[in-house]
């Protein structure tokens, strides 16, 4: 029980703020994320044992992550309201007040998830194609594509918002 202790502890240490950056990242909301963390390593501590290569614990974590942001939906009961009742706000407005980095954020969050996951493992953990191929059990070849293409939509979007932008501004 010491030896699992030990190598538990070690894992918390090495990862905890990995596994909170993502899950805050995910969820966008600092109690939240940090439930999510916490159960993560609930279920690391439950599960240790399974996890025979040290090296994979990363991407074994950020597995556990992604379940339990999935979780969090699937137990989610919304709701209901009266349409007349809730007020829209543009979305789009709020971004730019905020700053690059949140419109950002809200671009990357409007990616197809085939294409948002393999690009968010790339930008906040660094992972190689071959890493994200083994996270998401998918070959190189197509996670390669799927960051092209993600790059590219961001690209595009990023293009389509700003001359939208030139034209209220001119008009």
């Amino acid at each position: 029980m010491k030896e699992k202790q030990k190598r538990y502890e070690a894992l918390v240490h090495a990862f905890h703020g990995d596994i909170y950056r993502y899950a805050y990242w995910l969820t966008r909301d600092g109690s939240i994320a940090e439930d999510i963390a916490q159960e993560t390593f609930l279920r690391a501590w439950r599960s240790l044992d399974s996890l025979k290569d040290e090296k994979s614990a990363k991407s074994w974590l950020i597995t556990i992550v992604r379940r339990e942001n999935a979780r969090r939906f699937e137990r989610k009961q919304l709701d209901l309201v009266d349409i007349d009742d809730v007020q829209v706000t543009d979305d789009a407005f709020h971004a730019k007040q905020e700053g690059d980095h949140e419109e950002l954020r809200i671009l990357i969050a409007r990616l197809p998830v085939d294409y948002r996951e393999p690009l968010l493992l790339q930008l906040i953990f660094g992972y190689s194609g071959e890493e994200i191929a083994q996270q998401l059990e998918l070959n190189k070849n197509t996670v390669m594509t799927r960051l092209f293409r993600a790059r590219n939509q961001l690209k595009d979007m990023l293009e389509q918002d700003a001359s939208s932008e030139r034209g209220r501004t001119n008009g």
